[in-house]
């Protein structure tokens, strides 16, 4: 049964609580204030609903995660990197990439990235927690994505891509910094090929929680920046620390 929050002081339930169908939907209602974002997010739970929808509450099992070290660059991939002209930044652009993830894809109607959810995590951009990743070309963005960093965690939230491979090169670019940050885990929320093809792995729902109490409290990162380049992704891609 899902849990109705009734105000921003209602406890979310234990996560072990979440259907089996549809996989992972925990609770409804509540608000999306930056505290009830980063309650939710440390207890493995995270919004996902659909404009019009009350807010949907969700903690699937398993859980789609990456660990950094564990990028996987396809040679094809290292290759589009090399040759390209884009500049990867981060946080430049971060209310352009979540507008540019909310923009409907040719495979899917719609979109859960309402205007409320662009100014809930916008808010959490302001105050350090939520970070953009973007690429350039020239002064045209053409692929990003964004999402939440807690101690040593970062939970991906969406990806877009105008251009080929754009979102591959931010996603490589993300993982090596994280990595020489010593970041443990990306966390993907649900499985896709896209995610797959680049290392991402299905892990229990209880192992993941295991890993949110190990490290959520881990020191922060407090200057985002890339420190890598060109050649130090696609060195890591070829295991070459």
């Amino acid at each position: 049964m899902v849990v109705w929050l009734e105000d921003a002081a209602s406890p979310f339930p234990p996560v072990k609580r979440a259907l089996l169908n549809p996989n992972g939907l925990l609770a409804a209602g509540g608000e999306l204030s930056p505290e009830r974002l980063l309650t939710a997010y440390r207890q493995g739970i995270f919004p996902w609903f659909n404009p019009g929808e009350p807010i949907l509450w969700w903690s699937p099992d398993p859980r789609c995660v990456i660990h950094p070290s564990e990028i996987h660059i396809s040679k094809s991939l290292r290759k589009s990197i090399r040759r390209s002209n884009y500049s990867v930044t981060f946080d430049k652009a971060f209310s352009k990439v979540m507008q540019a993830c909310s923009e409907p894809r040719s495979y899917q109607q719609g979109t859960w990235i309402s205007p409320k959810m662009i100014a809930a995590y916008t808010k959490l951009h302001h105050q350090g927690v939520a970070h953009s990743v973007e690429v350039w070309d020239g002064e045209n963005l053409v692929g990003g994505l964004y999402g939440l960093s807690i101690g040593s965690l970062f939970f991906g939230e969406s990806m877009f891509s105008r251009q080929t491979d754009a979102s591959k090169i931010a996603f490589s670019f993300l993982c090596v910094q994280l990595h020489k940050w010593g970041f443990n885990l990306i966390d993907c929320q649900v499985h896709n090929e896209h995610l797959e093809s680049l290392g991402a792995k299905l892990i229990r729902r209880d192992e993941f929680c295991g890993l949110l109490a190990k490290h959520v409290d881990d020191p922060s990162v407090s200057e985002w920046s890339f420190s890598i380049d060109v050649e130090a992704v696609t060195n890591f891609s070829m295991g070459i620390r």
